[in-house]
């Protein structure tokens, strides 16, 4: 069973914008996979309906099996605790230190406080800020302020990473650190989508690659080797999908 799955998904927005318009694909556990495509194609609204920060206007979207756009608002908070999500503005609490921000998912869970410490120090530690744990957010630069933001997606040790652009303000080197993190947390079983628009570093790691264009997925392409060149693979997204 596929850990997320869009069947024939589309997002309507009030003055008739079709953000998402029939779109099907699923990801799998332990997969990690890229989602490209032009600013305004749908990616940020794909990733906040897995999310489930909005609801689809028709389809379903669903999650370890489950149709999420039927829970209710009670039922919500405890699919969104195994969902970790990295902003593109970060999202972080300028007023709080590091170490508040990263632990405040698990201080709504209720976790207990020596679970908390023990837990945040180590997430820091993975994206290489435990020494800045009790400083302010605005002292801290664009790319330590996405890590941060990132200690606080992966802090609760979700089943599924969603990312939209983490890359975007931070410099080739950075990005690449960033990258690899990645790559790691996945190698641990993690499952995690990023939105990206570096095509090349997506060739570089060697993952499936989905495409949007003008809220329709046009592209599901999965990497596979050959006499070490890479081949790509073009699979049909559905009845919607088009080269």
């Amino acid at each position: 069973m596929s850990l997320v799955s869009f069947e024939h998904v589309a997002k309507r927005y009030p003055g008739g914008v079709h953000a998402l318009n029939d779109v099907n694909f699923s990801l799998e556990r332990g997969e990690m996979a890229f989602l490209t495509g032009h600013s305004g194609a749908g990616k940020s609204t794909l990733l906040r309906l897995i999310a489930l920060l909005e609801r689809p206007s028709r389809g379903q979207v669903l999650f370890d099996g489950r149709n999420v756009t039927r829970l209710s608002r009670r039922q919500v908070p405890m699919l969104r605790r195994r969902v970790g999500v990295i902003f593109q503005d970060h999202k972080l609490l300028t007023d709080r230190k590091v170490f508040d921000n990263v632990a405040l998912p698990l201080l709504i869970a209720g976790l207990p406080w020596s679970e908390i410490k023990r837990r945040v120090r180590a997430a820091l530690d993975q994206v290489g800020l435990l020494a800045k744990e009790t400083m302010q957010v605005p002292g801290l630069s664009g790319g330590e302020q996405q890590r941060v933001g990132i200690a606080r997606a992966i802090v609760a040790k979700p089943s599924l990473l969603l990312a939209d652009e983490p890359t975007g303000n931070l410099d080739p080197e950075l990005s690449a650190e960033l990258m690899q993190l990645f790559c790691t947390l996945n190698e641990l079983g993690t499952t995690i989508l990023i939105a990206t628009h570096d095509i090349e570093q997506i060739r570089q790691l060697n993952r499936r690659r989905l495409e949007l264009k003008a809220g329709q997925i046009v592209r599901d392409q999965s990497t596979m080797h050959t006499n070490g060149d890479d081949q790509y693979e073009i699979l049909p997204s559905g009845p919607a999908s088009h080269e």
